[in-house]
């Protein structure tokens, strides 16, 4: 099993008691299970860990992670295995970060409804971890980094309207990109634009979809909020670059990895969101009726560097969006 390289921290919990006729601050354990290791879902993880953090030195009850953070490092087995021990551990709620380990961490829980609070899941309803967005209907809440395909796709075509073919990378074995890639091609199909698919479900294989992509001719590429492609930006932004081919993702972390575009939610703020959900729920908020939080999708994150060598105007983007932030290729956040 792989402890995750970030800090980690740990909540424990206990009813609050009575001592003395006064109530005791309670001291609760938080499991945090994180899918894979990339920049987004590890500034997800920081900010949850940060938010505990400061909620406990406001005085009060208290979070303690500490030991029950880890990395499933995107394997299944690995992530059965933290859950289980996490369960071991008597933690009183577990925040799964992304839909696979989501997934996972729901069906391990069923029986004994300890509360689950998850974090970057794209499409809860569609991923069969909420009955609806208002009223998950069992023990597992959270918040979600849908993607507005629509809106990043508009993107791509003012900065180039004469696009012809549009490549999707993508992995099929997450569900979080299905809803998005499906998306895309009633878009593209509206537009008449043709479209490639290629897909991979590891890092050699999303390299060698990447240049399956170059070589048919694609004008410009989409990938939706995908951790596997994610994981290999950073091996496939220059051959994108190298071919003059525009990469526009579902999230700032692929523009910090060399992809052009990035465009989503704030991941900063969604794991904050996050731990102040994981609070609600341990001091009694039913999860099943606690409504999922979305947020605003309107930030794009543009890789300066990349955008200088394709040569890419990217100045009409501010009147689509409610921001846009410029980067540098990097493969963390600062």
């Amino acid at each position: 099993m792989k402890k995750n390289v970030l800090t980690s921290v740990t909540v424990s919990l206990a009813a609050a008691a009575m001592i003395s006729g006064t109530a005791m601050a309670a001291e609760y354990k938080v499991g945090i299970i994180q899918f894979v290791d990339d920049a987004s879902l590890n500034q997800i993880e920081q900010n949850i860990e940060k938010e505990l953090t400061a909620k406990s030195e406001e005085g009060g009850d208290t979070y303690v992670f500490d030991g029950y953070v880890y990395n499933g490092q995107a394997d299944s087995t690995t992530l059965n295995q933290i859950t289980t021990q996490l369960l071991d551990d008597g933690v009183d709620v577990i925040v799964p970060i992304a839909t696979p380990a989501a997934q996972i961490v729901q069906a391990a829980t069923e029986d004994n409804q300890i509360p689950v609070v998850f974090s970057a899941v794209s499409d809860p309803v569609g991923a069969g971890l909420a009955e609806s967005m208002d009223a998950p209907g069992a023990n597992i809440t959270g918040t979600s980094d849908a993607l507005n395909t629509n809106a990043i796709l508009d993107l791509m075509f003012v900065a180039n309207p004469d696009i012809k073919k549009v490549g999707l990378l993508y992995s099929q074995s997450e569900d979080s990109s299905k809803k998005p890639i499906e998306d895309a091609k009633a878009y593209l199909d509206e537009k008449g634009i043709e479209y490639v698919e290629k897909t991979g479900t590891n890092n050699t294989e999303v390299t060698q979809a990447a240049d399956a992509l170059i070589a048919a001719g694609v004008d410009a590429v989409f990938t939706p909020t995908d951790n596997t492609v994610m994981t290999a930006e950073l091996a496939i932004y220059e051959k994108f670059i190298d071919a003059g081919i525009p990469h526009y993702c579902g999230a700032d972390s692929f523009a910090l990895n060399g992809a052009f575009c990035g465009y989503g939610v704030d991941y900063a703020k969604l794991g904050v969101e996050t731990a102040d959900m994981v609070i609600e729920v341990l001091q009694g908020a039913d999860p099943a009726t606690t409504p999922i939080k979305t947020f605003d999708n309107g930030i794009a994150t543009v890789n300066t560097e990349t955008a200088e060598a394709l040569g890419i105007d990217y100045s009409g983007f501010a009147e689509l969006c409610t921001g846009v932030v410029e980067t540098v290729t990097a493969e963390e956040f600062k």
